[in-house]
């Protein structure tokens, strides 16, 4: 148990002082905030901006069941 110690849980203390072992450490790093940028939006609800329904994509007539309800 004690040489489990004194060479890391892992992985050799050397190894993780390599530049490999920086390079991969940055993507994983790099690669975890992507993913949690787009597991917080995907919880948001999507802000839709209002836009005035004017011309030719405003309907002319009322589809309601409410025939006198307002345009």
């Amino acid at each position: 148990m004690n040489g489990a110690f004194r060479s890391g849980l892992l992985l050799p203390e050397q190894w993780l002082q390599t530049d490999w072992f920086s390079v991969l450490a940055t993507f994983v790093a790099i690669n975890t905030l992507i993913y949690v940028v787009l597991g917080v939006l995907k919880i948001l609800p999507r802000i839709r901006f209002r836009r005035a329904h004017t011309g030719a994509s405003r309907r002319s007539e009322t589809r309601s069941i409410h025939p006198d309800a307002p345009m």
